[in-house]
């Protein structure tokens, strides 16, 4: 079977900045040591019954003054069939926002950009040069991932407000919107995951367990797969790995044969947890499809 993974990093240390993964700089993970390493296309290792057809990288910090760069690197080293979400700061003056994406622009594998909301979600929505900006994306037919917790209330609203008044914006929420299953933002999650699905620009990807619970179960993963297939359809969802953050999971690391080495078994892992939830929750091989490789293809211009 083949599959597109719609959100992995590679890392290349040497050549980028990536502030977030030294020590002495948040997020203070315990274990932020395991991925503070260099990681290319060659590390995303698939057997058996799986084949990458190609992936798309999302911007990991390389250098954020200066985003082309990334894209600069990744077009020279990267031979599996890509396409990459740029760094953007979403907070620019028009002039300067222009002046970045033309940059951005110029490279072939750019087809959308992230500016990473999380906490400040509603302040950056908010801000005065956000709608222009984010107005210049969909001139521009570019995506715009999405990554912040669909329990914040006011700043899904803030952003319902900006996907009314940007109807060609297309929008791809990030890591599902960080779900809570196991407490009283469940709900609050999910009806704000049934106001967004409202929007046929907007699709959303089911990654990055890791990041909300290192001990993740698979059947919270399958859970949170079937609520947003049941809410946004078949059409417009993702399968994503979150690579290599996902190595950060015991999990992962432990599903297989714990002598072999963590790093090589990551990969795989992951899509096998996602086939045995596709298995239990009796999906048709179309539908397995849909969310591993079409929609993937599709939506980012790999097709």
């Amino acid at each position: 079977m083949k599959i597109i993974d719609p959100h992995i990093h590679l890392f290349s240390l040497d050549q980028g900045d990536y502030h977030w993964l030294k020590a002495d700089n948040p997020p203070f993970w315990s274990d932020k040591n395991k991925i503070c390493q260099n990681f290319t296309e060659h590390d995303l290792r698939l057997t058996e019954h799986l084949e990458l057809a190609g992936f798309v990288h999302i911007e990991a910090g390389f250098d954020n003054n200066k985003p082309w760069r990334e894209i600069a690197y990744l077009e020279q080293h990267c031979h599996l069939p890509f396409r990459a979400i740029a760094y953007i700061d979403l907070l620019l003056n028009e002039t300067n926002f222009k002046q970045q994406l033309q940059k951005l622009l110029k490279y072939k594998s750019v087809v959308g950009c992230r500016y990473i909301l999380d906490e400040q979600a509603l302040t950056v929505l908010s801000a005065k040069n956000t709608l222009k900006n984010l107005a210049l994306l969909a001139h521009h037919n570019l995506i715009f991932e999405v990554q912040m917790s669909l329990n914040a209330n006011t700043a899904v609203t803030k952003l319902m407000q900006l996907l009314t008044q940007l109807p060609a914006l297309k929008t791809i929420i990030n890591h599902a919107g960080w779900p809570s299953l196991m407490d009283k933002k469940s709900q609050q999650w999910l009806n704000n995951l049934q106001q967004l699905s409202q929007f046929n620009h907007c699709a959303i990807k089911c990654s990055g367990w890791e990041m909300s619970d290192r001990n993740y179960s698979i059947n919270s993963i399958t859970t949170i797969i079937s609520l947003c297939l049941q809410t946004f359809g078949e059409n417009r969802v993702m399968l994503a790995s979150n690579f290599p953050l996902c190595i950060l999971s015991p999990r992962v690391q432990n599903n297989g044969d714990q002598n072999n080495d963590v790093l090589n078994n990551s990969y795989q892992n992951i899509w096998q947890i996602y086939h045995q939830s596709i298995t239990d929750l009796n999906l048709t091989t179309q539908q397995e499809e849909l969310i591993s490789y079409t929609n993937a293809s599709l939506m980012y211009q790999l097709s």
